[in-house]
């Protein structure tokens, strides 16, 4: 459960590589040079079976990073994104607490989720797969993501330059150490990082 978020996404440095983002996106809306995170609007969620009845929620918040994106060098394009452990949050308090503790994330062990991507493969107009090595739990093992630009240009509200992309994808959490009730709770995880950056 906790691993999926990781975000991500994702989340040490959740980084990777994004030249497919950069090169699908219209040339005047995507400017080149350095983005931050906007953390009120990048979300980091994941989901698991629970018990093959629901599946259950929830997510990271307090993500950070930068994207150094060059359109007319696509290849050059870096991007990196932080992902707070300590933050996952569900509607349900005690398991919050629970999947803080070292029976789930260990927290305190691991404070960071990190990503870091080696390639990123074109899939259609503005998607791409994005493969990288995915840190959770102390663990590394490599990871693919589904990539999507939703738009680029510039915020109405705040006038800012802004980028905004969604990466989706699985994984199973005992790879990553993480076994606590499997099969009960869902060993495969899904995790979406709905990530925005501003200039």
């Amino acid at each position: 459960m906790a691993r999926s978020l990781l975000l991500p996404v994702l989340a040490a440095t959740l980084a990777f590589t994004v030249p497919a983002l950069a090169q699908t996106a219209a040339a005047p809306q995507v400017e080149a040079g350095t983005y931050a995170v906007d953390p009120g609007h990048t979300q980091v969620e994941f989901g698991v079976s629970h018990m093959g009845f629901t599946n259950f929620r929830g997510r990271f918040s307090d993500v950070s990073g930068t994207l150094q994106l060059d359109p007319k060098a696509p290849a050059k394009s870096t991007f990196d994104v932080t992902v707070p452990t300590i933050s996952v949050n569900t509607p349900v308090a005690k398991l919050n607490d629970e999947l803080k503790s070292d029976q789930w994330l260990d927290a305190k062990a691991f404070p960071q989720i990190t990503f870091k991507a080696t390639s990123v493969t074109p899939t259609g107009p503005n998607e791409a797969k994005v493969t990288g090595n995915f840190t959770l739990h102390g663990v590394t093992k490599p990871l693919t993501l589904n990539a999507k630009l939703h738009g680029a240009g510039v915020n109405p509200l705040n006038k800012k330059v802004t980028v905004g992309f969604d990466l989706t994808g699985s994984l199973k959490r005992s790879d990553f150490g993480v076994k606590t009730y499997v099969p009960l709770i869902g060993d495969d995880v899904e995790i979406t990082i709905s990530a925005a950056f501003e200039k």
